[in-house]
């Protein structure tokens, strides 16, 4: 499963479904060829929403000879869970290894809010209130992967988080407080992890919500999604005019250090986007990134692949036993903003889904090449 926030990158997780067939992958222990840079990432993802290991193998290694130094893992506390104190690491295993043998290090979307959606925790757990976690399950499964994947070094706890807190502002402090918690067990054992929120930027801008982004700056960084719509999903902005709201990042995040979690730019025509302006993006957002380059802990670009249209979930998206709230947090409320969410997301990669490059693709490798 595959998802963004536009609001997920849009803030809900991708999730790469792998058929477990019986195929060999030749020389496992592969790395790329290139020099890498950690802090510039790539959403690895396959043009299909089931893949054959062996696929999945050739999309990584396509992924990692373009440059790049690190990739998202979208992991779910009850699929890593489903029952206490006993874990699946199944798809999880399969996911960080083709990180690992392509030296790729991990950006962990291990999220206790997703959105207006608390979760998806585990059904023996329940559904708690944000005020009810316990933080000590949560400090106990993400030492638990943390411990497992030494490739993990930055951890975003919530994502999204300006819709949760959006009409709830109250809760702001007991979230703080959490986090807080979390945030000082986790570092005791993992000092070198470090832990921050996401927020979408153009949610944040479209609608006023800068003051939960200066209230929730705490961690060790503030990360943003970041895809130049309006409030239906269409994109309003020049590549100018983004470039520009991206520079707004460094006062919400206040002493902090920023992270680019997912950036984009759609080509579907449906909602405005072309690869003209992608590409023009792609050129403007690497501008952004060489200059705020010392105040940068990642900059993560979404992503590798298109999907085929129709295929991009938007509409509840089911997470295990869970159903993931949406509406009214980017995703929109009605047919209209979905489908052009829609639309935006299949279309958002910068590799057609099937296998023609996008002019952008080569820019990207250029890019890189340059900051190399």
């Amino acid at each position: 499963m595959d998802s963004k926030s536009l609001g997920i990158i849009i803030g809900i997780a991708v999730v790469i479904t792998v058929i477990a067939v019986a195929i060999s992958i030749s020389n496992p222990n592969i790395v790329s060829p290139k020099q890498t840079n950690e802090k510039i990432g790539l959403v690895i993802n396959s043009p299909n929403q089931s893949t054959t290991l062996q696929e999945l193998n050739d999309v990584y290694l396509e992924a990692s000879d373009s440059g790049i130094g690190r990739s998202n893992v979208y992991l779910f506390w009850n699929l890593v869970e489903p029952e206490r104190g006993e874990y699946d690491w199944e798809q999880s295993d399969a996911l960080m290894s083709f990180n690992k043998n392509n030296n790729l290090k991990v950006t962990l979307y291990f999220s206790i809010i997703n959105g207006e959606t608390l979760g998806p925790f585990p059904h023996w757990i329940g559904k708690p209130s944000i005020n009810s976690i316990d933080e000590d399950r949560v400090t106990s499964v993400l030492d638990e992967i943390l411990s497992r994947y030494d490739i993990v070094d930055t951890v975003i706890l919530a994502g999204q988080t300006e819709s949760q807190f959006r009409f709830y502002e109250q809760n702001i402090p007991v979230y703080k407080e959490l986090f807080n918690r979390v945030y000082e067990k986790i570092k005791e054992k993992h000092p070198d992890v470090k832990v921050g929120n996401s927020f979408a930027l153009h949610q944040v801008l479209n609608k006023g919500l800068e003051h939960v982004v200066n209230e929730l700056a705490i961690g060790d960084f503030v990360a943003f999604s970041y895809s130049p719509v309006d409030t239906v999903n269409e994109i309003t902005k020049t590549p100018v005019q983004a470039k520009s709201e991206l520079n707004q990042i460094f006062d919400l995040a206040g002493d902090k250090k920023v992270g680019i979690f997912e950036i984009s730019w759609s080509t579907s025509d449906f909602v405005g986007g072309s690869e003209t302006g992608q590409i023009e993006f792609l050129e403007k957002s690497f501008e952004f990134y060489t200059e705020n380059e010392s105040e940068i802990e990642f900059f993560t670009w979404y992503r590798q692949y298109d999907r085929p249209d129709g295929t991009c979930i938007v509409k509840s998206p089911i997470i295990g036993d869970d159903t993931l709230t949406v509406e009214g947090s980017g995703f929109g409320t009605n047919e209209y903003v979905s489908e052009r969410l829609s639309h935006y997301i299949c279309s958002a990669g910068i590799i057609n889904n099937d296998g023609n490059p996008k002019p952008s693709w080569n820019e990207f490798k250029k890019q890189i090449e340059m900051i190399n």
